[in-house]
């Protein structure tokens, strides 16, 4: 996904994506993609997985979001032995009876830390509070506060110790985004910001510029956007292609198209518009599509990747004029 440049008066979305990279800046250089991808998981209410090798600021990133959003944000460091209770609660004793103790999970925003690295007991119990909204413990839901979106991060060099994701929690992030090492002028950036030692300190520079009714208003913002019957087309027929290619094992499912779709709505409101074009669903289709599928053996042989089957999807596509 590529850089946004605002064009004439967008609205709440246009305000709030303006402070936001605004704030973030004072800690994390070069990185405004992921920003503008967790503006519009934020904006739709999805999820977002973030991959980059270690120390590139993904944690702090998160953070600081959610620090300028205004709103509670909760880290967890997946490990090989955390259990399902770890993160969604567990009943304890209060007295003479049995009480619920909320986990970590209660948060607006869980920046899940190395998501990959806990077992499957536990991806499950988070799956289903990405689905639902909600974590059932001793047979009793619990409903998690609104807005929930969940922050993921995976070192993508390490396997060791690892659980690789099941397609189906896959299938429940909005969009993966890559997040690269900076280029040089940024790296010099990041090297010229404040610190006490090694830790950076201008995460207590970042303020809450966003409130919970500005938010809402992106989202309603967001949910005006026309969307003509040939994009809905262009979008189902692009998710069906993913389907009959030889090299995919596993296309993108029905809930992709309903992801990619939202997401090229927030892309068109961060470009000023209030209308869908096909440049808005291309735009958005390698994050929102290609961690959905999952190739043949003889594809990833070939050295075969899900970008490249991406790429002949949108090829095979004719664009709607």
């Amino acid at each position: 996904m590529t850089e946004l440049h605002q064009r004439g008066d967008a609205g709440p979305m246009a305000v709030v994506r303006a402070r936001l990279n605004q704030q973030v800046d004072k800690v994390v250089v070069g990185q405004s993609h992921v920003v503008d991808a967790t503006m519009i998981a934020i904006a739709v209410g999805g999820h977002l997985l973030l991959e980059g090798p270690p120390g590139v600021a993904k944690t702090l990133l998160a953070s600081a979001v959610g620090r300028a959003c205004g709103l509670e944000t909760r880290r967890v460091q997946f490990t090989p032995d955390m259990l399902p209770s770890d993160l969604t609660g567990t009943l304890t004793l209060q007295g003479n009876d049995l009480g619920f103790r909320p986990g970590p999970v209660f948060t607006n925003i869980l920046l899940a830390d190395e998501i990959n690295r806990t077992p499957p007991k536990t991806q499950a119990a988070l799956l289903e509070a990405m689905q639902e909204g909600q974590v059932t413990v001793d047979g009793v839901g619990h409903s998690l506060p609104q807005p929930f979106i969940v922050l993921a991060t995976q070192n993508p060099i390490e396997y060791e110790g690892t659980y690789p994701l099941p397609e189906a929690q896959l299938d429940r992030f909005l969009m993966k985004v890559v997040v690269t090492y900076p280029s040089a002028q940024n790296e010099e950036a990041l090297l010229r910001l404040r610190r006490s030692g090694v830790v950076p300190v201008t995460l207590a520079d970042v303020e809450e510029i966003v409130g919970q009714e500005e938010l809402m208003a992106v989202r309603r913002q967001v949910d005006r956007v026309a969307v003509s019957d040939e994009i809905v087309s262009y979008v189902a027929s692009l998710v069906r292609r993913t389907r009959e290619l030889p090299s995919v094992a596993l296309g993108a499912s029905p809930r992709a198209g309903v992801h990619l779709l939202a997401a090229a709505r927030a892309f068109a409101t961060m470009s000023g518009r209030d209308f869908v074009v096909p440049d808005d669903v291309v735009a958005l289709a390698a994050p929102v599509l290609a961690h959905r599928l999952l190739l043949t053996p003889e594809a990833e042989l070939d050295r075969f990747t899900a970008t490249d089957a991406l790429s002949n999807v949108l090829a095979s596509v004719p664009i709607p004029r």
